[in-house]
């Protein structure tokens, strides 16, 4: 039986890296385009959000939440190169990028049925590391099939890939008066992140989005009477973002720790590319509060995971290339004292999708393995550097025989 969706969307996440060096030119790049702007939070519209982060992690994430009003209306006055300049200093910075009107579309084939959806809004969040991401907010208009929202998720996270001129993109077409097709999409985000970096050095993979979705199937297909092992392959085609005529077999079930289950009817599905929050409307707050957190709350703490996982790689890969380890050294403890240690928020179901994330991540593995290295490189620099003190003083004490011996001889034949 087709399963019926009362509401639903994807966020489609891309990550990508500017070069620290050039990160204040990123940010005037991002101040001077006039479709873009940064968003300021403040606590009286944002006070779930002001509440769910905890000071250290909140200061980090959201620095204008800590300014006046008057502050803010100074820091806009300044000339675009100034203000960038002082921008950077911020742990963290979220801009919108606005495409006019929203953006509809259609993915099917050419005069027949297909999938009309909308672009919402794009969000671009930087990190002064340099570790950026780029947000797409879609819906899936007019369209109550959970098949449709599948299919949809599942071709449209790899439109910006390298490969996607090879697969039958034309059939995703975009009816708006600000862009001609998903081509011209694909042209707009690589603009605004710029040519990618050590993606590739860092076993990043950026050809498809990660995705992050929410739906809520109608109270008919999981109540009391219904239970979820009646749509758990939807669910787990749903989580994986495979499309509805993927067939699941037993061995792809999903393990019961990378499913979690907070509030009645309402179950998340883990995975590395992926985040799939899959509800009913059983219960009214599945559709009514619950999305507004998972967009606004807990999405921003998988971000926050998500740069953890990359900086971490970042880190690694800087380890490795051996260039300046002393500073490689101090920003990882700087990491470590900024980030790792600190608690991110008090709110329970906050606090377990997070602990999800870091497992399904990695993250502790990917630390771990940082630090052994970390040890182990500098026991090596500081053998290294003993034996060039070692020698050092072994061509001392040589010398300082050698004059002695010498003294020695000249003094003997003055005797004589």
């Amino acid at each position: 039986m087709e399963q019926k969706i009362k509401y639903q969307y994807s966020y489609f996440i891309y990550p990508y890296l500017v070069e620290e060096k050039k990160y204040n030119k990123y940010l005037l790049k991002l101040l001077k385009d006039k479709k873009c702007e940064l968003k300021i939070f403040e606590k009286e519209k944002d006070l779930n959000l002001y509440t769910y982060f905890l000071p250290n992690i909140r200061e980090k994430l959201f620095w204008s939440f800590g300014r006046t009003r008057r502050q803010m209306k100074s820091l806009n006055e300044l000339e675009d190169g100034v203000k960038a300049n002082l921008l950077a200093k911020n742990e963290c910075n979220i801009f919108e990028y606005s495409l006019g009107n929203v953006v509809q579309g259609k993915m099917g084939q050419e005069g027949g049925s297909g999938i009309f959806f909308n672009i919402q809004k794009i969000e671009i969040i930087c990190f002064k590391s340099g570790i950026c991401f780029l947000l797409l907010k879609t819906i899936v208009e007019d369209d109550d099939k959970f098949s449709d929202i599948l299919n949809f998720n599942y071709k449209f996270r790899e439109i910006n890939a390298d490969y996607s001129f090879l697969k039958d993109y034309e059939n995703i077409r975009l009816q708006t008066n600000n862009l001609k097709d998903i081509k011209e999409l694909s042209t707009i985000i690589n603009k605004i992140t710029g040519p990618t970096i050590n993606t590739k050095d860092m076993n990043l993979d950026v050809e498809k989005f990660i995705t992050y979705s929410y739906a809520c199937v109608e109270q008919d297909s999981w109540n009391i009477d219904n239970d979820f092992e009646n749509i758990k392959e939807e669910f787990i085609k749903f989580t994986n973002v495979l499309p509805s005529s993927y067939q699941v077999n037993l061995n792809e079930k999903l393990e019961n720790e990378k499913i979690l289950e907070t509030r009645k009817y309402a179950k998340i599905g883990f995975n590395k590319q992926s985040t799939a929050l899959l509800t009913s409307s059983a219960s009214v707050e599945n559709y009514t509060k619950l999305p507004f957190i998972y967009e606004r709350e807990y999405l921003y703490t998988y971000i926050l995971a998500l740069y953890k996982k990359i900086y971490l790689k970042k880190i690694n890969l800087e380890f490795m290339q051996k260039r300046n380890f002393a500073q490689t050294r101090e920003k990882f403890l700087k990491f470590t004292s900024d980030f790792w240690i600190q608690e991110i928020t008090n709110d329970m179901e906050g606090s377990l999708m997070y602990e999800k994330w870091r497992k399904t991540l990695e993250l502790d593995y990917l630390y771990n393995e940082i630090k052994n290295k970390y040890d182990i490189t500098y026991k090596d620099l500081n053998i290294e550097k003993t034996n060039k003190i070692n020698l050092a003083i072994i061509v001392i004490l040589a010398a300082t025989l050698t004059f002695n011996i010498i003294n020695f001889i000249l003094l003997y034949f003055k005797g004589k």
